[in-house]
């Protein structure tokens, strides 16, 4: 960001610019992404948008943080206070369901269409370090002393991002089987069930 927001107002402003960024990029990709489009539906001016956005791209790596910082807090708002297993399984379901429900062709066009740099390469390295971080602490809660629980949190994190993403991609995230079905595989996996 070339200005960080400090006073409430501004804040907001800076809310509104990343969610209709957000709303635009879904909705257009990146096409039809322009900081004009953006700024008409966050209803400020273009020159209160580059106040804090010096181009598309800076708004694009706000976007992207945006969302990876959604899905850090649903690991860990599920994770806390261990909980029972089935509970745990259940709210990192919808909570996953939910953040990518918000603007589901989002991703699509943030890994497939929408240009980064080397600065998006280092977010979303950190991203991943802190993601997999989360999931192994969630893992340890119900696999308690294990050697492979960092690989068990690299495993459980893949499915739970590949069955979520697919689902984004085919608009099939509000199906209650596969909701159903993602909460049997974790609950499944980190008791230690035998799969057939």
């Amino acid at each position: 960001m070339r200005k960080q927001p400090r006073q409430a107002r501004s804040l907001a402003t800076v809310e509104a610019i990343i969610e209709a960024g957000a709303r635009i990029l879904s909705e257009l990709g990146w096409a039809g992404f322009t900081t004009n489009k953006v700024a008409e539906a966050a209803g400020v001016s273009i020159g209160s948008l580059y106040q804090y956005f010096p181009d598309k791209l800076a708004l694009v790596e706000a976007i992207r943080r945006r969302h990876f910082d959604h899905v850090l807090s649903v690991i860990r708002e599920a994770a806390a206070d261990e909980k029972p297993l089935r509970q745990f399984a259940r709210e990192l379901v919808r909570g996953m369901i939910a953040a990518h429900s918000i603007h589901p062709t989002l991703h699509q066009v943030l890994l497939d269409e929408a240009p980064g740099d080397r600065g998006t390469r280092a977010a979303h390295a950190s991203f991943q370090a802190r993601y997999l971080e989360q999931y192994a602490a969630a893992v340890a809660q119900y696999r308690k002393r294990r050697k492979d629980n960092e690989t068990v949190a690299r495993v459980l994190s893949s499915a739970v991002e590949g069955v979520i993403h697919n689902a984004a991609r085919r608009n099939m995230l509000a199906a209650p089987e596969l909701q159903k079905q993602l909460i049997e595989l974790i609950s499944a996996y980190l008791s230690g069930a035998k799969v057939a």
